[in-house]
Order: structure tokens, then C-alpha cells, then sequence
């Protein structure tokens, strides 16, 4: 009979040394392993406990009843235990609180926003202090993530451990899979579709860009063939007005010199 309580040591897996010892022990000793197993701290899974032969063994002896304990902690819920107490072997306070905290985990896999109300019932806990103590220990134990929100008395969940599967649950979670997978198709087909059609837009707007780009050049090249040669008459009008101001500039010159020639040639002595 194993007597000893089990030390998890630096094991990279917390139910690895008990699924080692599990190969050794029989009978009591394997229901006294089950125990240690329910109460180690870290260890919420029991699949690999389950397969080993010595523990599936305890099915229809005197010690079934420990192997349906096992099963309960790997699949089950506290509201559970408690329908089925009297065919079960009682649970010591830190297996309670372990079943409990594992029941938290399946309600969380199931809601996002889990009501208080809810969790008073499938915990059976008598007030929300006690209630918020259980959660805050489970977010702590690192096998939830979430907070309370005290104002709609409710617990939001962000993140929530695996728990076993029973073996008739794997045609559920494949075709689960299977809805996400299509689901997914659908997404990456939609958002194909939309890469496609951006692509087809930005082709069309860049051609739409080259052709104001060349309407612009032309345009420019117009306006400044046009003032070059607004800028050529001007300068030939220009040069223009100057030679005939020279002109009448001379001629009155020339007439101011006679007439004033004139008045001195007719002065009296």
C-alpha cells in the first residue's frame, strides 16, 4: 500500500511521477495514489492517470468507487459529486476546493460572463464573499484569467486551462473543428475577395493619377508656349515705341536750334 505522499520534484508534467508510480501500484495502493493525485497542488488533469492498466483494473472491485472519483475530477463538476455523494468516497477539504476550482473551468470553456447566481448554484456556495474567495484562488492557482465585475455581480472570463475529454466528446469537438475550419475558409475567401478588389481599385486609380499627371504637363507646356510668345510681342513693341520717341526726341531738338538760330539773326545792335 503506498503510504507516502508523492513529491512533484522538477517534473516537467505534475501528474508525470503518479502516472509512474501508477505502473507499480495495485489495488489500495492505487486508491491511495488517486487520492494524492486529487489533492497535489498543480495537477488538473487525469487522462494519463486513466490509461494506465492498474488504475482502469479498479473498474467492478471494491475500490471502483475511487476510479469513478478519478473520472469525476477529470470530466466531472462539483454540482456532480453531489448528485452522485452517496456512491463516492468523501472528499477531504482541499479535494472540495480542487472540484470546485475544476468546475470553474468548465463553466468558464462554456460563458465568457458567467452570473454569480450561477456560480453560487454549481459550486453550492451560501454567499458571494466565499464566492469571489474560490475565483480569486482559481485566478492565483494560474487555471483562470479573468476579473469580477462587482457592479453586474458577474465573473468576465479571458482565459481558461483544458480539462480531459471523455472519448465519447471527441466526435463533438471534431465536428466543432471541422464548423471552425469552414468558418475560417469563408473568412480568408471574403477577405481574398477584398484584397483582390483593392488591388483592382489602387490599378485604376493609378491610371486615373497618370492621366490628370500628363493632362497637368500638357497644360503647363501649353501655358508656357503661350507666354513666350505674349513675351515676344511685347518686347517687339517695345523696341518699337523707343526708335519713334528717339525720332520726335531729335526733331524737337533740332527745331528748338533753328528757332532760337532764327531770333538771334534778327536782334537789334
Amino acid at each position: 500500500m503506498l503510504t507516502e505522499k508523492v513529491s512533484l520534484g522538477s517534473s516537467n508534467s505534475p501528474v508525470e511521477q503518479f502516472v509512474l508510480l501508477a505502473k507499480s501500484a495495485k489495488g489500495a495502493g492505487a486508491c491511495e495514489l488517486i487520492k494524492q493525485a486529487l489533492e497535489a497542488q498543480g495537477v488538473y488533469v487525469f487522462g494519463e492517470l486513466l490509461e494506465m492498466p492498474h488504475i482502469t483494473e479498479l473498474e467492478n472491485t471494491e475500490h471502483s468507487k475511487y476510479l469513478n472519483l478519478l473520472k469525476l475530477f477529470a470530466y466531472g463538476t462539483y454540482r456532480e459529486y453531489l448528485a452522485q455523494k452517496a456512491d463516492l468516497p468523501e472528499l477531504t477539504p482541499v479535494q472540495q476546493k480542487k472540484l470546485k476550482h475544476l468546475t470553474l473551468v468548465t463553466m468558464a470553456t462554456e460563458k465568457k460572463c458567467i452570473p454569480y447566481t450561477d456560480l453560487l448554484l454549481e459550486l453550492d456556495i451560501k454567499n458571494v464573499r466565499d464566492l469571489e474567495d474560490l475565483i480569486i484562488e482559481a485566478i492565483y492557482a494560474d487555471i483562470i484569467h479573468g476579473k469580477l465585475d462587482q457592479k453586474d455581480s458577474q465573473l468576465e472570463v479571458d482565459f481558461a486551462i483544458g480539462r480531459d475529454i471523455r472519448f465519447e466528446d471527441i466526435g463533438t469537438i471534431v465536428d466543432t473543428l471541422q464548423q471552425w475550419c469552414d468558418s475560417c475558409e469563408t473568412v480568408l475567401s471574403c477577405i481574398e475577395t477584398q484584397i483582390n478588389r483593392a488591388n483592382t481599385d489602387k490599378s485604376k486609380s493609378l491610371k486615373h493619377k497618370e492621366v490628370i499627371e500628363q493632362e497637368v504637363a500638357n497644360i503647363k507646356k501649353t501655358l508656357k508656349s503661350q507666354t513666350q510668345d505674349v513675351d515676344e510681342a511685347m518686347a517687339t513693341d517695345t523696341q518699337s515705341g523707343s526708335s519713334v520717341q528717339v525720332d520726335k526726341t531729335k526733331k524737337t531738338v533740332k527745331g528748338s536750334r533753328l528757332r532760337g538760330s532764327g531770333s538771334k539773326f534778327w536782334q537789334k545792335s
